[in-house]
Parts: C-alpha cells; sequence; structure tokens
C-alpha cells in the first residue's frame, strides 16, 4: 500500500505540473511563430532562349521612290486639263498642252532663255549618264562580292552578319543603278522638251494661230498622275509647276527618328512595318540615312532633332490590301537581333552597385544573384553569365525582398 500511495502521489504531482507547462508551452510556441517570417507573395518569370530584337520604332510614311514633277518648259497659256491624281497615263502620253501665244517669243531674251534651258538639259543628260556607268559597275562589283558570299555562307564560312550585309548592299546598288537610269531616261525627255520649247522661236516652224503651233507635255514614264498643281486654264511662266506624276506601285518608307537614334542604323538592316491599316505585316530594308539632321517639334512642344532613314519595301500587301502614296506607317528598325537568346524579363533587375541583379527563387527562397546582361529591348534584357535556361527569378522585387526570406510565388 505504501508504494502505491508513492505512485498516486507521484501521479498526481505530474499532473499538476503538466496543467502548467502545458501552457506555458502554448504560449511560447505561438510567440516563437509570431517572430517567424511569413512567406511573401511575388509575381516570378521564367529565364528562358527565344528570339530577341533590339529596334528603333518610330513613325513614317511611304512615297512613291521616283516621282517627277512636271513644269512649263516656257510661257504661255494652260489649256484646261483632263487628267485627275490617280489616273493611269504611260509614257508619252499627253499631260498637258500650253498655248505660247507669239509676242513673247520674239521678245531675244526669252529667246536666250529658252536656249540657256537647251544647253542645261543638254548637260544634265552627259551628267545622268555618267552617273548610271558609275551605278552600274558598282552594282557589278557589288553582285559578284555577293555571289562569292553566297558560295562561302552555304559553305559555314561566312558569317550569317557578313553574308546579310553584302546582300544588302547589292540590292541597294541595284535600286540605284535601276534609279540612275530613269534619272537617264528623265534627262533625255526634258531635254526633248527643251528643244521643241526652243523651236517655237522660229516662226517659220509654224503659225502662232494654228493648233499645231501648241506645246504638247508629254509623260516621261508609265505610271499615275500623283499631284495636278493646275488644272484651270492660266498663263503660266517659265518653271511653274503643272503636276507631278510617278509610279505608285515602286513605293520606299521615309522614317524620321531622332538624331541619337540615327547613329545606331546602318544600310541594309531590317524593317518591320505595322499599323499601316492592313491585315499582314511588311518587311523592308534600309536602304540610306540621310546626312542632314533638322528639327521638328515634338507633340508636346519640344524641339526634336530628326533623320530621315529611306528603306524599300521587300514584301507588299495582300491581295485586297492597298498601300499608297504619303500613307502613315509605323516602322521598327532592327538594329539587332538573335534567334536563340538567353533572356530575362527587364522587370526583374535592379542594381546592385554598378552592376545588375536578380533575386533568383531557389526552392522556397529568395536569392540574390548578379549578372551580366547585353542589349536590352525594354522588355527582356540579354543575359550573358548569371543565369540559366529554366531560372525562376522575383518580378519587381520591392522593399520586403532580400536574401534568404521565404517566397509564395503567384
Amino acid at each position: 500500500m505504501t508504494r502505491e500511495k508513492q505512485r498516486n502521489s507521484a501521479s498526481r504531482k505530474l499532473l499538476r505540473m503538466l496543467k502548467w507547462l502545458l501552457p506555458l508551452a502554448l504560449v511560447a510556441g505561438l510567440v516563437a511563430l509570431a517572430y517567424v517570417p511569413k512567406p511573401v507573395e511575388v509575381d516570378v518569370g521564367i529565364v528562358a532562349r527565344g528570339e530577341m530584337m533590339l529596334t528603333v520604332d518610330d513613325e513614317g510614311e511611304t512615297r512613291v521612290r521616283e516621282r517627277y514633277l512636271i513644269s512649263a518648259p516656257l510661257a504661255g497659256r494652260l489649256l484646261r486639263g483632263t487628267l485627275d491624281p490617280g489616273d493611269a497615263v504611260k509614257e508619252g502620253d499627253v499631260l498637258a498642252i500650253l498655248d505660247p501665244g507669239a509676242p513673247e517669243l520674239l521678245d531675244p531674251r526669252e529667246r536666250a532663255r529658252a536656249a540657256a534651258i537647251v544647253g542645261a538639259a543638254e548637260a544634265s543628260v552627259a551628267s545622268a549618264r555618267t552617273q548610271s556607268e558609275a551605278r552600274e559597275i558598282e552594282a557589278g562589283q557589288l553582285e559578284k562580292a555577293y555571289l562569292r558570299n553566297q558560295v562561302l555562307h552555304e559553305k559555314g564560312n561566312v558569317a550569317d552578319a557578313a553574308f546579310e550585309q553584302a546582300e544588302s548592299a547589292y540590292r541597294a546598288a541595284k535600286h540605284a543603278s535601276a534609279a540612275a537610269r530613269s534619272a537617264v531616261e528623265v534627262a533625255r525627255f526634258e531635254l526633248e522638251q527643251a528643244r521643241a520649247a526652243f523651236q517655237r522661236f522660229d516662226v517659220e516652224k509654224g503659225s502662232p494661230d494654228s493648233e499645231d503651233w501648241h506645246f504638247v507635255i508629254r509623260s516621261p514614264l508609265s505610271g499615275h498622275v500623283l499631284r495636278v498643281h493646275e488644272k484651270s486654264s492660266r498663263v503660266l511662266q517659265p518653271g511653274e509647276p503643272v503636276m507631278e506624276v510617278g509610279d505608285s506601285t515602286a513605293l520606299e518608307m521615309r522614317i524620321d527618328v531622332l538624331s541619337q537614334e540615327a547613329v545606331k542604323i546602318r544600310q541594309g538592316q531590317r524593317v518591320v512595318v505595322g499599323h499601316w491599316g492592313g491585315g499582314s505585316t511588311l518587311e523592308g530594308r534600309v536602304r540610306k540615312i540621310e546626312p542632314s539632321a533638322y528639327t521638328k517639334i515634338s507633340a508636346l512642344g519640344v524641339d526634336e532633332q530628326r533623320v530621315d532613314v529611306i528603306a524599300d519595301f521587300e514584301t507588299l500587301p495582300g491581295e485586297g490590301e492597298v498601300l499608297g502614296d504619303g500613307y502613315r506607317i509605323e516602322a521598327r528598325i532592327v538594329i539587332w537581333e538573335s534567334k536563340d537568346a538567353l533572356q530575362v524579363p527587364t522587370g526583374a533587375l535592379f542594381r546592385e552597385g554598378e552592376q545588375w541583379a536578380v533575386f533568383r527563387v531557389d526552392g522556397d527562397r529568395a536569392r540574390k544573384v548578379v549578372i551580366e546582361i547585353g542589349s536590352d529591348n525594354g522588355d527582356f534584357a540579354e543575359v550573358v553569365s548569371g543565369l540559366s535556361v529554366g531560372d525562376r527569378v522575383v518580378l519587381h522585387p520591392g522593399d520586403r525582398i532580400e536574401e534568404g526570406i521565404p517566397l509564395a510565388p503567384r
């Protein structure tokens, strides 16, 4: 009985101790739990490989590549015309008719002026021929270089960038050669017009009262009437514009960019055209960067130095889609691109001294990682070192994110 009483007494003491210890342990656990950091909810991005581009984005417009201003070669009354903008014309078609009259043609000063115009037109023809020959030689040399690079590129001995540069240079030279040949034809046409105008000073060639005395202005090329400056009948002075003609299917782009962006653009770079009104995306190549900038006032009233970039279309609108002269476009000039770049969302980047860093999700903890980046297009940055494919990073890390803190990805 004595031993049994002792056991009962010990049990009662233990029960009394547990009655006090359990609440104390519960309180201590709650206090400890309150000091344990809670997981921070975060948005997570993935490091992945894919196509990446760095572009210069700006607005531009389309325009006819070769447009010609038809002007009055001599003084006279313009007869009322019948052509309207958009009308198709062929080379040699009548664009306008001038009635020179007689009194001014007997003026020695006007005769000397007409003779000077003939001389200038002859010099223009000679200059255009020289330019055409030079462009043709240049295009031939660049074609040979392009063909050599093509063979080497197929064998893997020439890098893609070098081959694309050779191809772009050849395409640009070919366009320039075609434009130079057109310039020769136009110069010849202007010379014929000038000679025909000069013949009106020889009264023996016809009577001022006859229709044969009328001076006919003809189209220098096949295309469309782009603009009519004078349609009503009125007296014109030499050099006054009558209309503009051009081939409306041969379009180019004029993109005005900021001068600090223009220094990054090179001839032959790809141009992606969107938001032009059609359903397809058009492409082109930079042909020329204008050497001079000009001042343009922005929508906010700020003076900006702008530079015109000229590009040729490589793809045209599809069936049922129309793109004409002076249409607005939004162009993206690709100054750098990679088909397989390791990239991280730029929203994950923050500065760590002079370097860039991210918080990588390691299990359920945040780990600060210093990385090296390359190109940055505003949405994604190229990862040179520090991260691997599949790594998860915290997007837009706030002040609560620090090394080792538990995370709860959304």
